[in-house]
């Protein structure tokens, strides 16, 4: 309010009103702040408001909502009015109106027309990039900003990818304001995709890259997230957390500590670029001496692509059956579809627990009560479900027999199983013809021992002797197979059973059996009697002449005279070390035949119906303009500044292994192909048309 004096006498004085808001200087109205603009109320603040506001190049700013404007007594901000560069003072007074009417509403109507969405972005953008280079309260404002811009990004950012991209450059550059070394050591923040890597992340990963220090997983996880080039399949949307926790994992035991960066030749630089008409002309950048751009690289993107490809596929099984029943995530047919690690932190205290009660480092119990403890004590079980209870027990270093992964039958709720501590770098144990060969002999013996009626411990107890003294086998293989034992002890082969599935095989098939297994009991370099009665029985129960014995075991010996067979039986046998280890390396034959007799048994349980898997969005970098994966890197940095000197380039070209001028000549013209116009014009600086921007992005 302004006094002015009057020339009377006495003198006389009056007051002038202050002018309305919408008239005077334009001044920024703070976050919170309501100001009223036509009669109409506008809260939250965070707009200019004035006669007045300049831009860097003379004219008045867009964003500035004047007083001075006419405004309609009625709008629509959900039809589309506005042109590609809305601006208040040129808008017509129903699109005034129509802005004006969406402030008041608070600015989140999702059906407003992105133009009136990025006339209010400009005034966030001027306060930011203008305001706070000479007035440092500026920055006060900028929580609030940073607040209010992921709001929008929430609302409109699926709308219009053009106001993603804007929006989220400018949110870019405010995380980046002031930040010095080691970005990598912190976490990231929240980020829209958009058309390029988020700055901030560029930065963190060239620090990265200067430190030559390894990448930690969230950051490497951001980067295939937020990349343009990189598109994840269904699993990693639909399962967010499974699948971040699976990638960590996946990740470092891929690359230990992490992925170590190159420190390539392009230098990593900034250029911001204004959405606002009111901007043009700013030149505004941030460098950073000599930390790399590794956006120039294309290895170390498809390094991680390939440890995100196996973590949605091994979260594919799961994913699809979440996605048709949200509710099986949380149960224990959903959990047997993950790996162990990642399954919740009350049903791993469950396999510890289960851990806890294996005597000798194994426990037995009914298939029906290990499912009750896990809680699944209602499902329905078959071969499938079981197959991935061993899968998930396998990553949690437990091991079960029977072993339903290798081909045993599934057993049934009722039937005993055996779980065992095996290390998950163990799991692969059981594919060796040896070991198959001996877990065939201990399934012999089994069915031999239990024809007179019982197991008898004394049994139990040579066998176990037997498994110790088979050191052609590895230490994993005979926990196996002592666990195999256990089973077989609740659970016996059937003689019978058994030589129906050695039937079909030709006699000389089954005589090679019969002497590679006469080799395994003599392993240890002495065949006793009682073991020369074990073999006749195992030879009887092939269809070998039990006879045959004899000569087998002189077979596999040091070709020294017979020895009789009253003389085997009183004192056994010494037999030369090499000459066993000969014939336990000549397995080629045994393979062949055991790949008959170890095929998978059919499960009597019927097997779950099983849908058409759904589609899964593929991982294929995005190509734009048709180009191959170089180039379209190549294509992207440039599109990331409007002005590059040519040495900038030829660093970028040689980071990703092409001809400068070859890869440029490439570029331009699949640019005049798709929209007949050059990308970029000149020799050195480098001019580019960051206006195709939206055109390739469409």
């Amino acid at each position: 309010m302004y006094s002015v004096a009057v020339s009377t006498n006495p003198p006389l004085s009056h007051a002038l009103p202050a002018a309305p808001a919408g008239f005077g200087e334009g001044r920024w109205v703070p976050p919170g702040e309501s100001v009223v603009v036509a009669g109409v109320n506008l809260p939250g603040g965070m707009l200019y408001v004035g006669g007045r506001l300049k831009t860097l190049s003379g004219s008045t700013d867009p964003c500035l909502i004047s007083g001075q404007h006419t405004v309609a007594r009625v709008g629509n901000y959900r039809s589309r009015q506005m042109g590609y560069w809305p601006s208040y003072a040129d808008a017509s007074p129903e699109e005034r109106r129509a802005y004006l009417n969406w402030l008041s509403e608070g600015r989140s109507n999702p059906d407003c027309d992105i133009g009136y969405v990025f006339l209010f972005f400009y005034g966030l953008e001027r306060r930011v990039i203008v305001d706070s280079r000479d007035d440092p309260a500026a920055r006060n404002d900028w929580q609030a900003i940073i607040a209010e811009l992921r709001r929008l990004l929430a609302i409109y950012g699926q709308k219009s990818g053009s106001f993603n991209r804007y929006a989220g450059e400018l949110l870019s550059w405010i995380e980046l304001d002031g930040k010095s070394g080691q970005l990598y050591k912190q976490s990231v923040p929240d980020f829209q995709r958009t058309y390029e890597l988020p700055p901030y992340l560029r930065l963190a990963l060239g620090q990265a890259a200067a430190d030559r220090a390894p990448l930690p997983a969230h950051l490497a996880l951001a980067w295939i997230r937020l990349s343009p080039e990189c598109y994840l399949r269904t699993a990693a949307s639909r399962c967010p957390n499974e699948f971040e926790r699976l990638f960590a994992q996946r990740y470092h035991e891929a690359l230990g500590p992490g992925l170590v960066l190159p420190k390539n030749r392009t230098k990593l630089k900034f250029v911001y670029q204004a959405a606002s008409a009111g901007l043009r002309g700013a030149n505004v950048s941030l460098t950073f001496g000599d930390v790399p751009d590794v956006t120039a690289l294309t290895a170390p993107i498809k390094k991680l692509m390939e440890i995100a490809n196996q973590s949605t596929d091994e979260l594919g099984s799961y994913s699809r059956l979440v996605g048709k029943d949200p509710g099986a995530a949380g149960t224990l047919e959903g959990l047997l579809l993950l790996p162990a690690t990642l399954w919740p932190t009350a049903a791993q205290a469950k396999l510890r627990e289960l851990t806890l009660h294996m005597r000798e480092g194994r426990l037995s119990l009914p298939l029906k009560e290990l499912l009750s403890v896990l809680g699944g004590a209602n499902l329905a079980f078959n071969r499938d479900r079981v197959r991935g209870l061993a899968r998930a027990l396998e990553g949690a270093d437990i091991g079960m027999e029977p072993h339903v992964l290798r081909g045993a039958k599934a057993p049934g709720e009722a039937d005993t199983v055996v779980l065992f501590a095996q290390p998950l770098m163990n799991s692969d144990v059981g594919s060796r013809t040896e070991y198959q060969m001996a877990a065939l002999t201990l399934q012999l013996a089994s069915a031999v021992a239990q024809a007179d009626g019982e197991f008898h411990d004394l049994e139990v107890a040579h066998l176990r002797a037997e498994i110790e003294g088979w050191v052609h086998l590895t230490l994993a293989e005979r926990r196996r197979l002592h666990a195999h034992l256990d089973w077989l002890t609740a659970s016996p082969m059937n003689l019978s059973a058994l030589k129906r599935k050695l039937e079909p095989l030709p006699t000389a098939a089954r005589e090679t059996l019969a002497a590679f297994m006469a080799a395994l009991v003599q392993a240890d370099g002495v065949v006793s009697p009682d073991e020369v009665k074990f073999l006749e029985k195992v030879y009887k129960a092939l269809g070998v002449e039990p006879k045959r014995v004899f000569s087998d075991i002189h077979a596999a010996g040091s070709g020294s005279a017979p020895v009789s067979t009253v003389q085997a039986e009183k004192q056994g046998f010494r037999l030369n070390a090499e000459r066993i280890a000969t014939l336990q390396q000549d397995t080629v034959r045994v393979s062949a035949l055991l790949s008959k007799i170890f095929a998978e048994e059919a499960d009597s349980a019927p097997a779950p119906a099983v849908s058409a898997p759904e589609p899964e969005l593929e991982d294929e970098a995005n190509a734009p303009l048709g180009l191959d994966q170089d180039h379209s890197a190549l294509l992207r940095l440039l599109l990331s500044r409007p002005e590059w000197t040519r040495s900038e380039l030829e660093d970028a070209a040689a980071d990703l292994d092409l001809m400068l001028d070859g890869a440029m000549e490439q570029i331009n013209e699949a640019a005049f192909e798709a929209f007949d116009e050059p990308l970029f014009e000149g020799e050195d600086p480098i001019a580019v048309n960051t206006k195709l921007l939206e055109k390739i992005e469409a």
